[in-house]
């Protein structure tokens, strides 16, 4: 175990609801978030479409999320300008660096070293967030070494971390074990000193909700730190549920992009498709959280 854990606990109540649970969102993705707008349209989608539909996210989910994630690349500048994350809701950094790679949208991750934690702070961040691919088949001294050196960064600027590994499959091809990659990142990753981690959800959250439990509790027996889910790879029907199962299980919440506002992509209004629907979904899945997390 990292000696990075031996410091008192971080404050999180900046991502945090009343109630103690994290209900947040995340609207950073990039071009995984291109795509998903291609399947609508023949055209081209420009920039500036991914930054407008990052705004208006921001404006009609911030007032109900308890933090906001939020890239450099195409909306970080713009929300910060534009004041578009509600007052009371946390703002999170996105600190990595996404290249395309192995046939893969983002195949290889390193720390952005365009974001400076200390402007970031300025700028209004309470935390940062780092995307970390976990394969099978090596790399794990790099990979612990990112994250040691993520929280440094951090901790030198008085930001929150959060740490989100991915399970990816093996650069050597062959059978691989998706959810198996899910525990191991876990283990390998959850006792670096990151001040929160984010994990998928086991089995996607479709397996006996038995089993999606018992693997659960493997992460919250794993990882050292206060956990929540991803829903990257979870049906959108199937998520309240999964989060529920998570958190009965040890999970603190979410962060969660997919599962409350990609539905809207591809409606004659997606602004208000985010202030309707995805309001709706998202405030059904605070209340969860408030019941089975809350204090």
């Amino acid at each position: 175990m990292s000696t990075a854990n031996a410091v008192e606990p971080v404050d999180l109540s900046a991502l945090q609801r009343p109630s103690g649970a994290f209900a947040m969102v995340a609207i950073d993705q990039r071009e995984a978030l291109r795509n998903m707008f291609a399947e609508h349209t023949d055209s081209a989608v420009p920039d500036a479409a991914l930054t407008e539909f990052k705004l208006e996210a921001a404006r009609a989910l911030s007032p109900y999320a308890s933090a906001m994630l939020v890239d450099r690349q195409f909306a970080w500048e713009q929300v910060v300008a534009q004041q578009a994350v509600a007052p009371g809701c946390g703002l999170i950094a996105s600190a990595d660096h996404f290249e395309a790679a192995y046939g893969e949208v983002v195949g290889r991750v390193t720390i952005d070293r365009e974001v400076d934690p200390q402007t970031a702070r300025t700028q209004g961040a309470v935390a940062l967030k780092l995307l970390v691919l976990y394969r099978p088949d090596g790399g794990g001294a790099e990979r612990v070494e990112m994250v040691e050196e993520f929280v440094r960064l951090c901790r030198g600027a008085g930001l929150i971390s959060i740490v989100e590994p991915v399970s990816r499959s093996p650069l050597g091809g062959g059978d691989w074990d998706w959810d198996a990659g899910v525990l191991a990142a876990a283990e390998e990753l959850g006792s670096l000193g990151a001040d929160l981690y984010k994990a998928e959800i086991p089995l996607h959250g479709e397996g006996p909700a038995v089993e999606v439990a018992r693997r659960c509790e493997q992460i919250t027996a794993t990882v050292d730190s206060p956990w929540v889910v991803l829903s990257s790879g979870v049906r959108e029907d199937v998520f309240p549920t999964a989060v529920e199962t998570a958190c009965r299980a040890g999970a603190a919440g979410f962060l969660a992009g997919r599962a409350v506002w990609a539905s809207c992509i591809g409606k004659p209004d997606v602004a208000h498709e985010l202030r309707t629907a995805a309001v709706d979904r998202l405030r059904r899945l605070g209340d969860l959280v408030d019941t089975v997390v809350g204090r």
